[in-house]
């Protein structure tokens, strides 16, 4: 790798499994010092003993409350000191299911998790890298069904949608500060999301659907998800702010 990020300190969450743990192994591998957020010990501790020793910690955290942010950004600041890179990846998907039908409490799930930690995101991190004054970066990993919704998983699409709104609010907000914040918009990954967005067993006649409508022909991976990630994070794209890119092998256009 070529130490793109060097010296930089990232907080990537939901990083113990998926688009996530790849972000954040690419990420150590160009230099960064990572904590690794997770809400499940096991997937969090195995990708942070993972990594070389000194390069990662990790920190059981909910997204979706000030205190569990509180605690990642302590543990940043002591360990490594600073914080440069904020990856919003941690988020949730329903069961594909009739907008009609989807239960409140899911309805409310979804937005607690992929909104609400953006909020507490921008709110608790943001002053640190303001005070720094070295600027920075946030990258929110949003959703191709921002930008293309379907039917079953419109309420999902709609907490994307919000997500990559509030992306391109900071980034006019917070660009006086030189913080960047960009938006990836994924299709369908190979990822443990895939029975959910399915609504089905995740079988090769059930994914038929999903990759007829990708003319790249297959899902996304967490190495792609992660190289755009990188991309974004490192010098190479200080002057990109406010942007959704999708890595969707071309699903956005049918």
């Amino acid at each position: 790798m070529s130490g793109r990020l060097n010296g930089k300190v990232a907080i990537v969450t939901g990083a113990g499994q998926g688009f996530g743990e790849g972000i954040a192994t690419r990420f150590v591998q160009e230099g960064a010092r990572v904590v690794i957020v997770d809400l499940h010990q096991e997937n969090g501790e195995r990708v942070t003993a993972s990594q070389p020793g000194g390069s990662a910690t990790f920190v059981r955290g909910d997204v979706s409350t000030k205190e569990d942010w509180q605690k990642v950004r302590d543990t940043a600041l002591s360990q490594f000191g600073r914080i440069d890179i904020v990856v919003n990846n941690a988020g949730i998907v329903n069961h594909a299911i009739s907008s009609l039908e989807l239960a409140e409490k899911e309805f409310d799930r979804l937005c607690r998790v992929n909104i609400k930690s953006l909020y507490f995101s921008a709110k608790i991190i943001a002053p640190c890298i303001q005070k720094q004054g070295a600027g920075g970066v946030f990258i929110n990993i949003s959703s191709i069904s921002a930008l293309r919704p379907r039917p079953n998983l419109v309420w999902y699409a709609a907490s994307k949608g919000a997500a990559s709104a509030a992306t391109k609010g900071l980034a006019a907000e917070l660009a006086k500060d030189n913080i960047r914040c960009n938006a990836i918009c994924p299709v369908a990954g190979e990822t443990a999301m895939m029975p959910l967005v399915l609504g089905k067993p995740d079988t090769p006649e059930n994914r038929s659907k999903i990759l007829s409508g990708i003319p790249l022909g297959r899902l996304a991976t967490p190495a792609d998800v992660a190289n755009a990630a990188c991309f974004l994070a490192s010098e190479e794209a200080a002057f990109v702010t406010g942007v959704e890119l999708p890595v969707d092998g071309g699903r956005s256009l049918n």
